[in-house]
């Protein structure tokens, strides 16, 4: 069975007097004033179809806890395991009684269910608050962007089809002891396609040696792949337990088509030497959706890019996680458009970094209503087009730099530099849950030092 809220604190929960114990005091008294975060956990946790009856595992309530806490510290969940059940300032936090402590498998299989939509509205809900105390007015707002890797090695084609290899054996391996009484035979070659692969990323250059190392590798990875599809026939056939087939079929049907397109652009850029369209290409067979971004003369990366505004407080206002790599021109607009949706009033200042200048934008800015709007670079702009004054250039100008702390301190602190997390959804859930922390942090920070209600 599953509850909602810890049906009753410990009265002997006590926070550590460090700047630590201070801040979750100060953000677990945040929590405890918005309740409604709870069932929108609980909802992500399906506590509807939770039997009344069974072992009591994580409240929900416990369960957005302990997120929050791996984020803050940015633990892997066997060291959160270790944390919730050694620091009385992380039990007092969670929710938790003194001894019951959860292992890092239900820390997992909890955490990962609640989604990138229920953050949001997390988030949302911290900003209106910091929007009340008057720690954030959202008026005077800074745009930029940056990438978050996906959890994949630098992608190359011979290391691709090195991978689709080793997959494919995996799952001929669990064929042979599907397919029962029904035989077929297959050729391990994953030691050799581990030789080709190596040898490949030794030979400098694309001469007929590296070309025949490739032929090699393609024609192992296209024989294994003749050999699984044999296998699936000797599946259907022999195989009497139905959902081990089914689990089976599935990661052949997820893996097929990415395996024949890694194949396909490898034959298309070795072979015929063609340059592939990176939207058609595949960077990962396990990350699908990775996306290869390059910013400039900047390392190439391979995650998702984000778009981030963030507000005088240093509370991250807003983040949206691109699909492909477009271009800073054509996301200023959209981003302003969605902050006018969730604020009710466009900004009055914006300062944003110099790939989102252009006369366009500049237009389209001024028609949503913002008096001011600076560009870090001004890119053939003018001032006195942009701003009222170049004073008032200079100020936002030197407001804009402020975002490169607030995504730096994402990326070191919170996470952001590289998700953990696999597939799509978890990606997002990620981002998500890394900017709810950090919010949560500066605002308790920000009631902690009392600061003064911003001009």
């Amino acid at each position: 069975m599953r509850i909602l809220h810890t049906i009753q604190a410990s009265i002997f929960d006590v926070y550590s007097d460090h700047q630590i114990g201070r801040e979750l005091k100060a953000m677990s008294a945040f929590l405890d004033r918005h309740p409604e975060l709870v069932k929108w956990v609980a909802m992500d946790l399906h506590l509807k179809d939770v039997y009344g009856t069974g072992r009591q595992g994580l409240s929900a309530e416990s369960v957005m806890r302990c997120a929050l806490l791996k984020q803050m510290r940015e633990l892997s969940y066997q060291e959160l395991a270790f944390h919730l059940s050694d620091s009385n300032s992380f039990q007092a936090f969670a929710r938790l009684s003194p001894t019951f402590f959860p292992k890092k498998s239900v820390l997992q299989s909890t955490i990962s269910r609640l989604t990138a939509e229920t953050w949001e509205r997390i988030n949302q809900c911290v900003l209106n608050e910091a929007i009340d105390l008057k720690l954030e007015r959202a008026q005077t707002i800074r745009i930029d962007s940056t990438v978050t890797e996906t959890p994949i090695h630098e992608p190359t084609d011979s290391s691709l089809l090195n991978d689709c290899v080793r997959v494919m054996v995996r799952l001929l391996k669990q064929a042979t002891q599907l397919s029962g009484s029904v035989c077929f035979d297959y050729q391990n070659h994953s030691r050799l396609a581990n030789r080709r692969a190596h040898k490949i990323f030794h030979t400098k250059g694309m001469g007929k040696d590296k070309v025949d190392l490739y032929e090699d590798l393609v024609q192992a990875t296209s024989k294994t792949l003749g050999y699984l599809e044999r296998a699936e026939m000797a599946v259907h056939i022999g195989c009497s337990n139905a959902l081990a087939s089914e689990l089976w079929n599935a990661e052949v049907s997820r893996f097929k088509p990415l395996i024949q397109s890694v194949i396909d652009q490898t034959q298309r850029r070795v072979f015929n030497g063609e340059k592939v369209p990176a939207e058609q290409k595949v960077f990962s067979i396990f990350e699908k959706h990775t996306d290869i971004i390059i910013k400039g003369s900047r390392e190439i990366q391979y995650g998702h890019k984000l778009n981030l505004s963030s507000g005088k407080s240093g509370l991250i206002l807003d983040v949206v996680i691109e699909q492909g790599n477009p271009a800073d021109t054509d996301r200023l607009q959209p981003m302003l458009e969605r902050h006018i949706a969730r604020f009710g009033v466009a900004p009055r200042q914006v300062a944003a970094d110099g790939g989102y200048a252009s006369g366009v934008n500049l237009d389209a800015v001024k028609e949503l209503g913002v008096e001011d709007m600076a560009f870090n670079k001004k890119r053939g702009l003018n001032i006195a087009d942009m701003v009222k004054s170049p004073g008032i250039y200079r100020r936002l100008r030197n407001f804009r730099a402020g975002i490169e702390a607030n995504i730096s301190c994402l990326k070191r602190a919170y996470g952001l530099a590289r998700c953990t997390w696999k597939g799509i959804k978890h990606f997002t859930a990620y981002i998500w849950s890394s900017v709810v922390s950090y919010n949560l942090t500066v605002m308790a920070r920000l009631l902690l030092s009392s600061i003064k209600p911003v001009s």
